[in-house]
């Protein structure tokens, strides 16, 4: 239990640095730190039960990426302000190191092993937000459909 206070903790602190260092208004601050925490929270539960890293950041950035619009249009801000920072716990920096690591050292097989990696888990990110943005244009049709027929025209 500790380790996830530990984890939700150094999240929420990684994001908000990284907020600051791309000049986030503070108004977004705090719930763009709750919407990184949400976001990887699902991303872990999904890593640990089911298992996979490519489905489980395909399905925390759809969680950031929902959780994001839910943010937006609660503050009304822009989007950017909340996923942006929100994807840091995310991003495969460490299998980005390893990459420049295993070149440097000239060795091009586990270079090429840790590059799809990175691929691979951008590509999930790509979708999870591609996901998310295709369910909330959805919804959003789907509710305006749903209140044009029982509006009385």
């Amino acid at each position: 239990m500790l380790h996830l206070v530990i984890v939700i903790v150094g999240v929420y602190a990684a994001t908000l640095g990284f907020a600051l260092l791309i000049n986030v208004s503070p108004k977004a601050l705090n719930l763009g730190g709750v919407v990184a925490v949400a976001g990887y929270l699902v991303y872990l539960a999904y890593f640990t039960y089911i298992g996979g890293y490519v489905g489980a950041n395909v399905v925390g950035a759809f969680s950031i990426g929902i959780f994001g619009m839910i943010a937006a249009r609660y503050k009304k801000m822009p989007v950017i302000v909340f996923n942006t920072p929100a994807l840091v716990p995310l991003v495969p920096g460490g299998q980005a190191y390893q990459v420049m690591k295993y070149v440097a050292l000239n060795q091009p097989h586990m270079a090429f092993f840790y590059l799809t990696q990175v691929v691979m888990i951008a590509g999930s990110i790509a979708m999870g937000f591609l996901l998310a943005e295709l369910f909330i244009q959805l919804f959003y049709y789907m509710k305006r459909r749903f209140n044009q027929k029982r509006s009385p025209s």
